[in-house]
C-alpha cells in the first residue's frame, strides 16, 4: 500500500473509522480554487444528503459536486475567510 494512493485501484489507509489519505498537491493545482490556497481540510460524513440539508436549513452554502467518483461523493463549502472545506461520503 503506498501512502497516498495515485490511483481509484489502490487502497487508502484504513482506521477503524474508515479510509484516512493525506495528499499533497502539485503548486500549481486549480483543485482548491485560487492559486493561494495551498491545502484544504476534508471531513469524512457519514451522510453526505443528511449533511448538505442540515447546512443549508442553517443558511450555509453548499456546492454538491453531482458526479460519483470511484472514492465516494464530494461537497464543498467555504469558511468565514473564504477557504474551502471538502466533505466526503466514502
Amino acid at each position: 500500500m503506498t501512502p497516498v494512493p495515485l490511483t481509484y485501484a489502490e487502497e487508502p489507509w484504513y482506521s477503524q473509522s474508515g479510509p484516512t489519505v493525506f495528499a499533497a498537491f502539485a503548486e500549481e493545482t486549480e483543485h482548491f480554487g485560487r492559486a493561494a490556497q495551498q491545502w484544504m481540510v476534508n471531513f469524512r460524513v457519514r451522510d453526505l444528503d443528511a449533511m448538505v440539508r442540515q447546512l443549508r436549513a442553517s443558511g450555509i452554502e453548499v456546492e454538491v459536486d453531482p458526479e460519483v467518483y470511484p472514492n465516494g461523493r464530494f461537497a464543498r463549502v467555504y469558511d468565514p475567510e473564504g477557504n474551502p472545506v471538502e466533505l466526503w461520503e466514502p
